[in-house]
């Protein structure tokens, strides 16, 4: 097929990476490892981990998976962690030892814990002891045999282990009483591995590593089976692509998003490539703490949401934090607002470089060049050994401009959905084509321009309503804060759109919106319900706006007075 993106690549990216280079991550990061022993390559509330020690306590841990748990290769390791040091050592030491990676949220009712425990069929699982209370509920219905907890303050420095455990235990009862008989500490678990042989599993560039659950925000979560090759694959294409604008072994890279999300976990794994410290920050919603460490940090480099970008941006100091530092600020996991992207230019210097991806994907497709000097307003373009096609509802592949399907080849796109074939059937149309679910267009340059989720699109009398479009325009009006656009029923018209939103002037009426939109969209456009919540929008966990629990609230009626329903 043509590939017209080709000829917009930067000088510096490769038409195609080798996905094959490196048999496993492991092996990937390795050898940074032994050439930088002594750089931190995590830091976390004052605490850091040198690649060496990084490197000897993952082996540690792989060790006592094998030796201690018996744990066999294949078997299933769920890691329920939020940003902690702990992370990356329970990661690749369960890789190291052969088994198959879990990401669990931390935030997961005992309903969706169990779903997604049931489903994998995991055997172990590291949990922070704030969230034992869960395990315990649901272990019954489980496969579990080996619960290894840990604490927030287990790898910080003394004293500071000792009181943050004290506090959050004793003072701020952050930890529900819980009682998992034969359950490990991951300190104790470390110890012991450390004298036990090196686990010597089989290398196999297509044994999976991640069962990486998505959708449940349509319906039952389901796993993506990614392999060592995708996630090898995606993190050389990530390299690739963000060599020109840094350096190995000088940058610093700011985590504020969660590592059990695929965007942030394959972004973390392109940052060690190169070598860099890898700030990991455990609540990013705490936006004065977040303010607070960047400006002790100073990174060079950052991931994040619309969500996240703008909640710095209006938070007091932000403006300071990280002027004169950063080199690149990457944002996926939803769309950007442009009123975000050039408030953030003006404020730093530098545009918030778009990408995309999906789950299924591990998750990078897309990114705009980092020299674009401006924010593009598409996704950008296919990374290095990625085709990017335009499909109709029939398969067939669409001209410049026209809007369909955006469907995904390359060594970075999943094997299929775990014990699902049904879906998996589905979402893979002919000649291995993967269907994303989302409608966008390609110019002829090769820039892929996102519209929105096919399953959100809004039909009003036969025309297609994009809620991107709407959300857009309504959050460039200065007293909008965030905004869902939303499909109401109509018996004329068959939809129309409802435009539910979160007001940062409270002054702000629904005549001045509305005019605001006439201004800016066509009338079909237009919303033709305003609603005005005084509490925060639904978000995923990374910030992302749920719009199926925004509709769910309003066709239940819900008051302004009443709380929104936690996402599903």
């Amino acid at each position: 097929m043509e590939k017209p993106w080709l000829h917009s690549y930067p000088a510096h990216v490769p038409a195609d990476i080798d996905p094959g280079a490196y048999v496993t991550l492991g092996a990937l990061i390795g050898p940074v490892c032994a050439a930088y022993p002594q750089r931190p390559a995590f830091v976390n509330q004052g605490a850091s981990l040198s690649y060496e020690r990084f490197a000897h306590l993952a082996r540690d841990f792989a060790a006592f998976l094998r030796h201690g748990a018996g744990l066999s290769e294949g078997e299933r390791v769920a890691i329920m962690l939020p940003n902690l040091l702990q992370y990356p050592v329970a990661l690749f030491g369960a890789l190291g030892a052969g088994c198959v990676v879990v990401n669990t949220n931390p935030l997961y009712t005992a309903r969706e814990l169990r779903h997604q425990l049931a489903d994998s069929g995991a055997t172990c699982i590291v949990v922070l002891e704030n969230f034992a209370h869960l395990v315990q509920q649901v272990l019954p219905d489980t496969a579990l045999h080996t619960v290894i907890t840990t604490r927030v303050g287990d790898m910080l420095h003394q004293p500071r282990a000792l009181l943050t455990n004290f506090v959050l235990a004793h003072v701020r009862h952050a930890v529900p009483e819980w009682h998992i008989a034969g359950a490990l500490e991951l300190t104790h678990v470390l110890r012991r591995g450390a004298a036990m042989p090196n686990p010597q599993p089989s290398a196999a560039h297509s044994a999976t590593a991640l069962l990486q659950y998505t959708g449940g925000t349509t319906g039952v979560p389901k796993a993506a089976i990614l392999t060592h090759a995708n996630l090898v694959a995606n993190v050389l294409q990530t390299e690739a692509w963000i060599a020109g604008a840094l350096g190995h072994g000088s940058e610093t890279a700011l985590i504020p998003l969660p590592l059990y999300h695929i965007f942030a976990l394959t972004a973390t794994l392109a940052f060690l490539r190169m070598a860099a410290t890898c700030v990991l920050v455990t609540n990013p919603r705490d936006v004065g703490a977040l303010v607070a460490e960047i400006a002790h940090a100073r990174p060079s480099a950052m991931i994040g949401v619309n969500t996240l970008f703008r909640a710095l941006l209006d938070a007091p100091g932000g403006e300071q934090a990280a002027t004169g530092a950063l080199k690149l600020a990457v944002a996926g996991g939803m769309a950007v607002q442009r009123s975000v992207a050039e408030r953030w230019q003006q404020r730093f210097a530098i545009p918030i470089t778009e990408g995309y991806g999906l789950t299924e994907t591990a998750p990078i497709v897309c990114a705009n060049r980092l020299d674009a000097g401006h924010f593009t307003g598409a996704i950008g373009l296919p990374v290095s050994s990625t085709e990017v096609a335009i499909l109709d509802d029939d398969g067939a592949a669409l001209a410049s401009g026209e809007i369909g399907e955006i469907c995904v080849r390359g060594p970075q796109v999943m094997q299929g959905y775990w014990n699902n074939p049904a879906e998996t059937a589905r979402v893979f149309a002919h000649d291995g084509w993967l269907r994303t679910g989302d409608l966008g267009s390609m110019d002829a340059d090769g820039y892929v321009t996102l519209r929105d989720r096919k399953k959100d699109i809004i039909i009003v009398s036969g025309f297609k309503v994009f809620p991107n479009e709407v959300e857009e325009v309504a959050t460039q009006h200065p007293g909008v804060l965030e905004a869902a656009a939303i499909g109401m029923a109509d018996e004329r018209a068959g939809q129309l759109v409802k435009l539910v939103v979160v007001r940062s002037d409270p002054a702000l009426g629904e005549a001045e919106l509305l005019a605001h939109c006439r201004a800016n969209l066509t009338a079909y456009k237009v919303p033709h319900a305003i609603v005005f919540r005084d509490r925060p929008l639904p978000k995923s966990n990374i910030g992302k706006i749920l719009r199926r629990v925004v509709s769910e609230d309003e066709a239940r009626g819900a008051s302004l007075a009443e709380p929104l329903p936690a996402p599903g």
